[in-house]
């Protein structure tokens, strides 16, 4: 009789313990690790075009100051511009899961990146209220925030120019400390003119590109440019067989040993401000 109330009872243990564990399984409103669903999708807007929205159709934004792929929105800049971070999101129609990778902020938080460019959303009275969906209100925010969007040919960033004799330069090409605004391609590669070029003339490129090594010229489909910028201002020219992009009448290029993103080592080559970067306060080429 002993042995058969021991058995039931061990019965009994086993069945309130499959019960709790059923429980807690199909309730994840009491699981902390428990998360909805995300995702990362196109949404058309009918001024910007295609934008990134998360599951709500809330925007995303870019930060022109993050052009090294790490976060420079910090301390009370966040309280506008709250982090955005999806674990495992899935990611829409239109988009490369491959674009999608995640930092740590230098505050701990983790942080979704796109073509390694942090995302924020954005918070218009600073108080962790985020805009409603389909908004774009933060959008050229400080002539430095930027929704995000999968077809960007000309980026904007801000940061410290630094040649490469490892000098810092001010946006007048004198040695000094200062953050400049200069275009940058989607994925943060700096874009320079050639101040012996003219007005839709590249005078550097050799007919057999033996020294585009050196300065390659920036041949791109122009599509979507940063709001900061006049889409107008952009046109392109054939460099025998190549078409590169302009702006200003400036044709455009990158310099070969800028290998990380945002950096601005053509500054200084072979003197400062031979190769300057363009910006909206370049004045057009005669």
């Amino acid at each position: 009789m002993k042995n058969l109330v021991k058995q039931l009872n061990a019965k009994f243990v086993l069945v309130l313990l499959a019960m709790a564990t059923i429980t807690a399984c199909g309730d994840d409103s009491e699981n902390p690790d428990a998360e909805e669903a995300t995702a990362i999708q196109l949404s058309t807007n009918a001024t910007l075009g295609q934008i990134l929205t998360d599951t709500d159709g809330v925007t995303l934004y870019v930060f022109a100051k993050d052009v090294s792929g790490n976060s420079a929105c910090v301390d009370g800049c966040l309280n506008k511009w709250p982090i955005y971070y999806a674990k495992e999101p899935q990611i829409g129609t239109g988009l490369e899961a491959g674009d999608f990778a995640v930092i740590t902020h230098s505050n701990g938080s983790k942080q979704t990146t796109y073509k390694g460019w942090p995302l924020y959303y954005f918070s218009p009275a600073g108080d962790g209220v985020l805009e409603t969906a389909g908004a774009t209100a933060g959008d050229g925010a400080g002539g430095a925030f930027f929704v995000a969007k999968p077809d960007y040919s000309i980026m904007m960033a801000n940061a410290q120019l630094v040649g490469n004799d490892g000098k810092n330069y001010t946006s007048t090409y004198e040695e000094g400390e200062g953050a400049t605004a200069f275009f940058v391609n989607a994925s943060g590669r700096t874009l320079y003119a050639f101040t012996n070029d003219s007005k839709d003339v590249n005078t550097f490129t050799a007919s057999d590109f033996s020294n585009n090594t050196i300065w390659p010229v920036y041949a791109k489909e122009l599509k979507a440019v940063v709001s900061a910028a006049s889409q107008s201002d952009f046109g392109s020219i054939d460099v025998f067989g190549e078409s590169q992009l302009t702006y200003k009448g400036w044709p455009l290029y990158y310099f070969g040993q800028d290998t990380e993103r945002g950096e601005t080592k053509g500054v200084s080559v072979p003197s400062p401000g031979a190769w300057p970067v363009v910006n909206t306060e370049t004045v057009g080429a005669e």
